[in-house]
């Protein structure tokens, strides 16, 4: 059974509709990727996921389970966690405070979770008393990703973890990002560095208008002529 299944979603915000029927899936272990042109609907599917719009019709299943149009603290409860790509963090806050509030609806002991995550997540553990807003944006974000994973999520959603980053951080996010996977966490993200991030995913789906137009595992995608040439900047990826 699939963690997370999309099935003919359709829905917008007010009158506009943005997704025009997409379908996906996120099997266990997986990193799924979804790339495509801006304005494309690859946000908005995942924010479909986690509640943030009203979908016309099309189904959002967890685990086998119907979510669809379910209030996003209760997908969250369900085991869903989103990791937007800005506004991510609380910038007033040191490192472990931010981590402590990603444990807001805990109510065992996390303290164990926060060591695991600090081993996961090295350079926040030496800077865990450092108020997050002036960290570098690559810290930020594995602040941001190291705060939604405190829940121990089914599925961690990430909407374009490396926007803005430097190729260094880039590089880092993209690393943690299978470290985190590898703990046993599937993946579905959003990214605009499309080759990168098909490099480290299991599986991708291309949008375009609002539908799917292209599927398949990440290196298959990566050697397909059409994709590399509308979306991976000409040429298919060595």
């Amino acid at each position: 059974m699939s963690v997370l299944e999309l099935d003919a979603v359709v829905g917008g915000y007010g009158d506009t509709q943005i997704l025009h029927g997409v379908s996906m899936k996120v099997d266990p272990g997986e990193i799924v990727v979804i790339i495509g042109p801006n304005g494309a609907g690859k946000s908005t599917a995942m924010k479909a996921v986690f509640g943030l719009l009203n979908l016309s019709s099309g189904k959002v299943s967890l685990d086998g389970e119907d979510i669809t149009n379910m209030p996003p603290e209760q997908v969250v409860r369900h085991g869903v966690c989103y990791v937007p790509q800005t506004s991510n963090i609380f910038p007033s806050l040191t490192v472990e405070e931010n981590l402590e509030m990603g444990a807001f609806v805990r109510e065992d002991d996390f303290q164990p979770r926060l060591r695991e995550l600090y081993e996961v997540f090295p350079p926040l553990a030496e800077k865990r008393r450092q108020t997050a807003g002036t960290l570098s944006g690559g810290q930020r974000q594995m602040v941001a990703m190291a705060k939604a994973m405190m829940l121990e999520p089914k599925i961690l959603l990430l909407d374009e973890p490396t926007a803005g980053l430097s190729p260094k951080y880039r590089g880092e996010i993209f690393s943690i990002v299978k470290t985190v996977n590898a703990t046993g966490t599937p993946i579905l993200m959003v990214e605009q560095n499309a080759k990168q991030a098909l490099k480290i995913a299991n599986r991708g789906y291309v949008l375009v208008d609002g539908k799917n137009k292209f599927e398949g595992s990440g290196q298959s995608l990566l050697d397909d002529p059409e994709v590399a040439e509308m979306f991976l900047g000409g040429g298919a990826a060595a």
